[in-house]
């Protein structure tokens, strides 16, 4: 036959088995056993109720503000109340004397914002006294027994260390920092466990249909195997070719094991960030949904993180603690210079009535002014902690530089991440129509007896690997922009959660 027409045969017979190929393809089984859905949005619905890690960051909320609500109570007033009974006598050889003292006293006193110290007083007393003179016992005053009643306004106010609104609600205003502070970490855990979940789920995805993949190889590979073995009953094939063919079936048997294997461990990573010991519950069909995210921007992406980034923001709000030590430490460098007053009114009287009624008149009085100046040799210590305060400072802001360029690289990586891993999707998703003309191909080829059965299980293989990189590739895209909506804080809105008080 001249070579130009057995050319053409060839081509005939290769089509012809191409067709039938086609014909008695295996379809591919579904991509997962029929089970109830679970979708991603359930998972990160049941990942905020039941995460552990949400619930350790929500501890840190719950003490941030009951450290705000103790420093609160610095200012609130103080209740004092005191009773006292004291009695003495002496014995006659040294003049029989006896005095009895009674003593009630309640005051309130409170610590206002200007570091002033107020206090209000009130008692109630009664003395009592006598001695014995020639064998006669002789009272110690005219009333026996007197009562006596005071009321006393006293002051002390700080005019250098101590002094101002500003440092004396320092601790309430760094404690309420300390609340904003905890909420922006716990918005940052909220975050990282949406992220988490999203990976999660859609390596799970990757883990199920790539177990399909291998489970469609091992159909392939029995298949080839089972027409090896009838083509060597006619005499077409060889053992080669079945010792061939068994050697595919085993290398994919161990790829779906493997597969499996993964599958289990994707289920326990998912289910660990979604539930608390459940790991006997049976996950339903996981799916990638069509990726329909627009592309990304970066001035609008670095934006979003400027503006939302927890991390970022945490750390300028305790620059703004720092700020507040360095204030305090500033002043408490300062001597302390203390002026306070006391004005006060007294009675006294036969009875506690006649001693109360007393009190307007103004009789007995008595105020008070003094002046304290107290300095520590040198003041090295306190200026140490003024130093160290700014330094801590300046620690800070420089931190915050260093997370500012460092979100720039993250926000600039993570855009050319989604852009790289969408051009991915196209070229491996072109990849796979090729790898699969080419096994059909080189399937029709055998069917001809123009190729081996090493052939097809090698284009077999590259078909398996064009199907597993292309499904990667999918996944990939999708943790990818995951990953941008995290630094930008958008996963929230995209999940419509609120995390308000």
């Amino acid at each position: 036959m001249p070579r130009p027409i057995a050319r053409a045969f060839l081509v005939l017979v290769s089509c012809a088995a191409l067709a039938c190929a086609r014909a008695q393809e295996p379809a591919a089984p579904p991509p997962f056993p029929t089970k109830p859905t679970l979708t991603l949005e359930d998972c990160i619905a049941r990942a905020l109720q039941k995460n552990f890690d949400l619930k350790i960051e929500s501890f840190s909320t719950d003490i941030a503000r009951e450290a705000l609500n103790v420093a609160n109570a610095g200012f609130e007033p103080t209740f004092n109340a005191s009773f006292q009974r004291v009695s003495t006598q002496d014995p006659p050889a040294l003049g029989g004397t006896r005095t009895d003292t009674g003593d009630t006293r309640i005051g309130i006193s409170q610590l206002i914002p200007t570091g002033a110290q107020l206090s209000v007083s009130t008692s109630l007393d009664r003395n009592s006294g006598s001695f014995i003179s020639n064998g006669t016992v002789v009272s110690t005053s005219l009333f026996n027994p007197v009562y006596g009643s005071d009321v006393a306004l006293t002051v002390t106010q700080p005019l250098l260390r101590g002094a101002g609104f500003t440092v004396n609600r320092a601790q309430i205003e760094r404690n309420r920092l300390g609340v904003a502070i905890a909420r922006l970490n716990f918005k940052s855990r909220v975050l990282q466990v949406v992220h988490d979940t999203e990976a999660a789920y859609y390596n799970l995805v990757f883990a199920r249909e790539q177990l399909v993949v291998k489970q469609h190889s091992l159909e392939l590979a029995d298949r080839l195997y089972e027409e090896n073995k009838t083509r060597k009953l006619t005499g077409v094939a060889t053992d080669l070719d079945v010792l061939s063919a068994e050697v595919g079936i085993a290398n994919a048997r161990n790829g779906v094991v493997l597969a499996e294997q993964s599958v289990r461990n994707s289920e326990d990573a998912l289910l660990a960030l979604i539930g608390q010991f459940e790991f006997d519950t049976e996950i339903g069909t996981v799916a990638l949904l069509p990726f329909q995210e627009p592309s990304p921007s970066f001035d609008l992406s670095y934006k979003l993180a400027r503006d939302n980034q927890p991390d970022y923001l945490a750390t300028q709000t305790a620059i703004k603690q720092l700020e507040l030590d360095a204030t305090t430490a500033k002043n408490s460098a300062l001597p302390t210079l203390n002026v306070g007053g006391t004005l006060g009114y007294n009675g006294a009287d036969r009875t506690y009535g006649r001693a109360i009624d007393n009190l307007p008149n103004g009789d007995g009085r008595n105020w008070e002014l003094d002046l304290t100046l107290s300095v520590p040799w040198g003041l090295h210590a306190d200026r140490a902690r003024y130093r160290s305060a700014i330094a801590s400072l300046h620690q800070q802001e420089t931190h915050l530089r260093q997370l500012e360029q460092n979100l720039l690289v993250q926000v600039r990586s993570a855009v050319r991440a989604v852009e790289t891993n969408q051009q991915s999707v196209e070229i491996n998703t072109k990849g796979t129509e090729f790898a699969t003309r080419q096994y059909e191909l080189e399937l029709a080829r055998f069917k001809a007896g123009l190729s081996t059965s090493r052939q097809v299980l090698q284009t077999q293989d590259d078909l398996e690997t064009a199907r597993v990189n292309e499904l990667l590739a999918r996944v990939n895209l999708r943790i990818a922009n995951a990953n941008l909506r995290q630094l930008e804080s958008s996963s929230l809105e995209r999940y419509h959660i609120n995390l308000a008080d």
